[in-house]
């Protein structure tokens, strides 16, 4: 067998890189977390895609007032939707959508399909209450 020995040069820079690239991950998962936490609802979105947009719509047509962040229009967008991919639980190599995100009182509701189960079951609604983002 041959072994491949990097020298300890080499081994601390890439790991003095991947703790960069962790560090970074963790600034951008804290930003999100501290973006979803400043509204009774908070949405990520693409300003591009049509699931945001209906996402969008569904929440102004109940009345509701969310904050929406459109991660196109910002700089560390694609960071802060890597950060989102790994609080869904999707892995990198996947195929599913990441956006729109939907956070409520703060916690991660999740995407669209959550989102349309909880208001198909009629717990949409309570929960929009309970966080203060409808009075009636």
């Amino acid at each position: 067998m041959h072994y491949q020995v990097e020298s300890p040069s080499a081994a601390a820079a890439a790991w003095s890189y991947l703790m960069r690239v962790r560090s970074m991950e963790e600034d951008q998962m804290e930003r999100v977390v501290r973006l979803a936490s400043q509204s009774a609802v908070v949405i990520f979105s693409v300003s591009s895609c049509c699931m945001c947009h209906a996402m969008k719509t569904l929440f102004c047509g109940m009345g509701v007032n969310p904050t929406v962040h459109e991660l196109d229009q910002d700089p560390k967008g694609k960071d802060m939707e890597r950060a989102l991919m790994r609080l869904l639980g999707n892995g990198i190599n996947t195929t599913a959508a990441t956006v729109p995100v939907v956070f409520i009182g703060g916690k991660l509701v999740g995407s669209m399909d959550r989102v349309l189960a909880f208001h198909i079951s009629g717990t949409l609604v309570p929960l929009l209450k309970q966080a203060g983002a409808l009075w009636l």
